[in-house]
C-alpha cells in the first residue's frame, strides 16, 4: 500500500489508524506488510517516511523519486533482516533471488542520492518544511468558497483538488469535459505546470520551494480553476 495518501488513485487520504490497523492484521496473519513510499517517502508527507506517522515498521519498503531529489532516476528495496535472510545461502541451495536490471547500482545516481540524503541531513529540510505545510494549508482553505470544488485532500506537501459539476451533489464533470486537462493549460498560461489525475488537480510542490513561490503557485492555481470552472 501506498501509506497515508494514495496518489494516482485521486489524492486518497487515509484515515487515521489506517496503516497502523493495517500493519497489525499483516503481523497477525503472517502476510509482509509492503509499503511504497515512491511518492510519500523522503518528506513528502510532513516525516521522513510516511510510515513514520503512525510508528509502522513495514517488512518491506519501495522508495524512489524523492531519493535523488528529483535530480536522476534511482529506486532501492529496503527489507527486514528477516526477509533478507530467506533470500540468503549458498549457491547450491537456490535461494537467491537473481534480479536485476541494466543500469543496477547506476554510479551517477547512487551519488546524487548519497548527496540529497546529506542534505537532508544538514539542512533538517524535513523540520523546515513545516511551515511550508502550515502555508498551503490555510491557502487551500480559500478553496471552500469555489462552486465547482468539492473535496480538498491534503497531507503534507501532498495536496488533490477535486474539480466537481456540482458541489452539492459531488456530481462529476463528464468525461468529455477534461475540465482537469483544461485547468492546467490555463495555469500554464501563467507560467505554471502541474498534472490532473482526471479532475483532480495535483498539488506536489518541491520541497525547497520558497514561500513567495509557494503563493503564486497557489494564486495560479486557484485562478486557473475559477477561469475554466466560473465562480
Amino acid at each position: 500500500m501506498e501509506p497515508l495518501v494514495q496518489g494516482a488513485a485521486g489524492m486518497i487520504t487515509f484515515p487515521k489508524g489506517y496503516i497502523a490497523g493495517a500493519r497489525e492484521l499483516c503481523s497477525r496473519y503472517k502476510v509482509l506488510c509492503i509499503a511504497d513510499e515512491v511518492a510519500t517517502g523522503f518528506g513528502r508527507t510532513g516525516r521522513m517516511f510516511a510510515c513514520e506517522h503512525e510508528k509502522v515498521r513495514p517488512d518491506i519498503m519501495c522508495l524512489a523519486k524523492g531519493i535523488t531529489g528529483g535530480t536522476l532516476p534511482l529506486a532501492a528495496t529496503l527489507a527486514t533482516d528477516e526477509v533478507y535472510s530467506a533470500f540468503l545461502g549458498e549457491v547450491q541451495e537456490c535461494k537467491t533471488f537473481y534480479h536485476g536490471h541494466t543500469y543496477t547500482g547506476n554510479p551517477v545516481a547512487c551519488a546524487a542520492a548519497c548527496a540529497n540524503i546529506e542534505i537532508f541531513r544538514k539542512e533538517r529540510v524535513v523540520e523546515k518544511l513545516q511551515p511550508k505545510i502550515q502555508q498551503l494549508k490555510a491557502r487551500l482553505r480559500q478553496l471552500h468558497k469555489y462552486a465547482h470544488v468539492g473535496q480538498v485532500r491534503q497531507c503534507g506537501f501532498m495536496a488533490g483538488i477535486e474539480l466537481v459539476a456540482d458541489r452539492q451533489t459531488k456530481k462529476p464533470y463528464a468525461l468529455q469535459e477534461r475540465i482537469g486537462h483544461r485547468v492546467i493549460l490555463e495555469a500554464r498560461k501563467n507560467s505554471v505546470i502541474i498534472r490532473p489525475l482526471g479532475d483532480v488537480i495535483v498539488l506536489m510542490p518541491p520541497l525547497a520551494i520558497k514561500p513567495g513561490e509557494l503563493d503564486r503557485l497557489c494564486t495560479v492555481v486557484f485562478e486557473a480553476i475559477r477561469t475554466v470552472t466560473g465562480p
